[in-house]
């Protein structure tokens, strides 16, 4: 049976709400954020209803949120996110191309005590975020800044120079940074997880500021095509606590490299990547073992 126009308004502007305002108060937080993704209309209706929001207990009290995958959300939806989640320590929003640096100023207005931000694809994302991020959140322990291709090395050295408690950096495909934000990381006394992959300009004297995070266990240099054994003889000393070094496609090193890392290294390094390292020379398990008696994985190139 079709309704006419007169007699679906009354339904469509009574009923609908009525029964939307029942359902959606009982329902789990994950669903309510899957009802803003529905239409429009049931977007803009969700988002009027403050009492939904504002009063929920366990909204109120969420730590942590993670909607990696939730590609249809927008700034007004991290906006609804905001006034909900107050309580909010870890916010993960991975390869959302919609939200801009309105959603980190609405988040670093509302939510202060994030401690892990990952916006990893997020490509609208410029320096200002990062600077909002700097100035709000100096107790920030974990950074992904994956594939956010519009920052800068302003961006960056902002954020370097505040959150000197940072303990995870992911600067994963970010090709666009040099040496003048990488110097800063020698700041960072607490790191122990760092994702340099692909950073293609980051040179041997860049890396070397490194050797200062004595705590850092892990360090993905895959791609950072500009090194040498010189970069990695100047962190090892330093970096006596690593546990897993990537080193693929990098042609400018050799044996000296791992000379170096075993002079330093050898009880703490379990992974070692050298794929694509043609200055590598194969090594039986055996000859490893004498490098790096922990060692529990070597990749080299074929």
């Amino acid at each position: 049976m079709e309704m006419d126009d007169r007699a679906e308004d009354p339904w469509r502007k009574e009923t609908v709400p009525r029964v939307m305002a029942t359902v959606s108060s009982r329902l789990k937080q994950k669903d309510v954020y899957s009802l803003l993704l529905v239409s429009p209309w049931c977007y803009r209706f969700l988002l009027a209803q403050t009492t939904l929001w504002q009063f929920s207990e366990s909204l109120q009290l969420l730590e942590n949120l993670n909607l990696n995958g939730c590609q249809k959300i927008s700034d007004a939806g991290v906006q609804a996110i905001a006034y909900a989640c107050p309580k909010l320590k870890a916010f993960s929003i991975y390869w959302n191309v919609r939200i801009t640096d309105k959603s980190v100023k609405l988040l670093v207005n509302h939510c202060k005590e994030i401690t892990s931000l990952n916006l990893s694809g997020c490509k609208n994302i410029t320096d200002q975020s990062l600077f909002l991020i700097a100035e709000n959140y100096e107790a920030l322990d974990d950074l992904n800044l994956t594939r956010c291709v519009k920052l800068t090395d302003a961006g960056l050295r902002r954020v370097l120079k505040n959150c000197l408690q940072l303990r995870s950096l992911n600067l994963y495909a970010l090709s666009s940074f040099t040496d003048h934000a990488y110097n800063q990381i020698s700041s960072l006394k607490h790191l122990r997880v760092l994702d340099l992959c692909g950073a293609q300009n980051l040179t041997d004297g860049g890396l070397a500021h490194i050797s200062s995070c004595e705590h850092l266990i892990s360090l993905n240099l895959t791609w950072c095509v500009r090194i040498t054994d010189a970069g990695i003889t100047a962190i090892s000393p330093g970096c006596r606590s690593l546990e897993l070094l990537s080193l693929f496609g990098i042609v400018g090193v050799t044996d000296k490299c791992l000379e170096s890392l075993s002079a330093s290294c050898s009880r703490t390094l379990k992974t070692l990547d050298v794929n694509g390292c043609v200055g590598i020379m194969r090594r039986s398990r055996e000859q490893l073992l004498r490098l790096f008696p922990n060692l529990e994985c070597f990749k080299v190139h074929s």
